[in-house]
This record gives structure tokens, C-alpha cells and sequence, in this order.
């Protein structure tokens, strides 16, 4: 399975959001430091859910980071995320 499709599952499982994209940007960082040549290192989240309502920025980025665990989180170089509740 391809690394934007299971943060897509992660976080569709334990969020419910109302509005989620995940775009593999790794073709942008080419050639550059975290590119291993796998095509699947750098991603940028949009999500929004009710569950980030009551948290700080820095809550919602844990919780981003805990629902993918620490294994994808592993896998990944760069994660960008814009986080907002519904």
C-alpha cells in the first residue's frame, strides 16, 4: 500500500474528518536531503475535524502524529500539516 494511502486510512479512522487531502510532494525534493529515491518521503496533510476543536496547534499536530504511529511517522521525511476543526 502506498504511503499516502494508509495516512489517508489513519487518519480517516481516527478522526472522521470532514475534509482531508494527502499529496505526495516527494517530487518536489528530488536529489535533496530525506529523498531516498522511493517517491514516498515528503507529504502535506489538510485536514479538519471536530476532534481538533478544543486543542492547541501543537495538541493537533500529536494527535496527527500519534494516529499514523510512530512506524509511518518512521517512514516518512516531511510531513507539512494544516490542521483546523470543523
Amino acid at each position: 500500500m502506498r504511503i499516502e494511502d494508509e495516512i489517508r486510512d489513519r487518519l480517516t479512522a481516527v478522526f472522521t474528518p470532514a475534509q482531508l487531502k494527502v499529496v505526495n510532494e516527494s517530487h518536489k525534493h528530488q536529489g535533496h536531503a530525506g529523498d531516498d529515491g522511493s517517491g514516498e518521503t515528503h507529504f502535506h496533510v489538510a485536514i479538519s475535524a471536530e476532534a481538533f476543536g478544543p486543542m492547541s496547534r501543537i495538541a493537533r499536530h500529536r494527535a496527527v502524529h500519534a494516529a499514523l504511529g510512530p512506524e509511518l511517522v518512521g517512514r516518512i521525511h516531511a510531513l507539512a500539516m494544516d490542521i483546523s476543526a470543523s
